[in-house]
């Protein structure tokens, strides 16, 4: 996996306080666990101890998962690129074409992301469908539920609010 992930500067330095949060106080917590589960006795019949191995290779997943994130990264400054279409870091409100409703989408870099706050990842199906668009441009983008047709309404970038 070579992809480069678009993150902003604020993006890395959040993904790497969460990182360095999992490695010095989560992961020591878990391996005292483990340790207390370890000196109970017997390990084959010990479910304390099993649960607590799981929970330690969960989580020694995540920081793997993280550290490729960041090294792997590509810091995007989204004050450079262009201001009159759809592009990492701009806010873009679409109608959607079939239903008729308007929604509101900021295409942020990994470690932004909020879902439940209309912050999708610049490298998501949606948001790759919408990046180079401009105002007016109806487009049709396929997503795993379907295909969504939308037309652009408005761009707007964070410094213009």
């Amino acid at each position: 996996m070579s992809d480069r992930v678009p993150m902003t500067k604020t993006g890395y330095e959040k993904l790497k306080a969460e990182l360095e949060h999992l490695e010095q106080v989560e992961m020591p917590k878990l391996a005292q666990r483990v340790a207390d589960a370890r000196s109970e006795g017997d390990l084959s019949e010990n479910a304390e101890y099993h649960g607590a191995r799981e929970s330690q290779g969960m989580l020694q997943a995540k920081i793997n998962l993280l550290r490729d994130k960041l090294n792997r990264a590509h810091l995007i400054d989204p004050s450079k690129l262009p201001k009159g279409e759809v592009v990492m870091g701009c806010t873009v409100r679409v109608r959607d074409l079939d239903l008729g409703d308007e929604e509101e989408f900021v295409l942020v870099g990994a470690g932004e992301e909020d879902y439940d706050a209309g912050k999708i990842l610049v490298t998501s199906p949606l948001a790759q469908g919408l990046i180079g668009k401009k105002k007016g441009d109806r487009v049709a983008i396929d997503v795993p539920a379907g295909t969504l047709n939308f037309e652009i309404l408005d761009i707007r970038f964070d410094d213009e609010a």
